[in-house]
């Protein structure tokens, strides 16, 4: 399946717990003031590539905890997302995934995604809060929401 990206970091550990395999979606309609990644807003920005190829350099690397989709907004691009969250929950990694809207706001065509993403940033980059000190997220108002837990109190 292909899938528009931005580009690859093969090893962070800015991205999500442990070494993850960041994934940087291409295209966002949020354009955030202050956003770190204005590189990946245009919709036919970026490359195309097969999810095969990411899928098989993740399983190349035996020091990941996970992934992380991140961008640009994952939810933008739903059906490749989804492929790589199956493939790298079936190879016992976690999900992360970063999102402009707020779970309360994801809409329901993403909601089979969200049964296999681990942790979810959520909520736009609001420069007003921008904090540094923040692990994981930019500004205040993002929630980093464990959905494993979340699923369990929500059933």
């Amino acid at each position: 399946m292909e899938i528009r990206i931005a580009g690859v970091v093969p090893e962070s550990i800015v991205d999500g717990d442990g070494i993850r395999y960041a994934i940087f979606m291409q295209g966002c309609l949020r354009h955030c003031e202050g956003c770190h990644n204005p590189a990946t807003h245009p919709l036919d920005g970026g490359k195309i590539v097969d999810t095969s190829e990411l899928i098989s350099a993740i399983k190349r690397n035996p020091l990941l905890a996970g992934i992380t989709l991140t961008g640009g907004e994952p939810l933008l691009q739903i059906p490749p997302a989804l492929e790589l969250a199956k493939a790298t929950k079936n190879l016992g990694l976690n999900v992360w995934c970063y999102t402009g809207y707020t779970l309360e706001e994801i809409p329901p065509a993403a909601h089979e995604l969200l049964n296999f993403i681990d942790v979810l940033v959520d909520g736009p980059f609001i420069l007003a809060q921008r904090d540094l000190e923040l692990d994981f997220r930019g500004s205040r108002n993002q929630r980093i929401i464990d959905l494993n837990e979340w699923r369990r109190n929500n059933g």
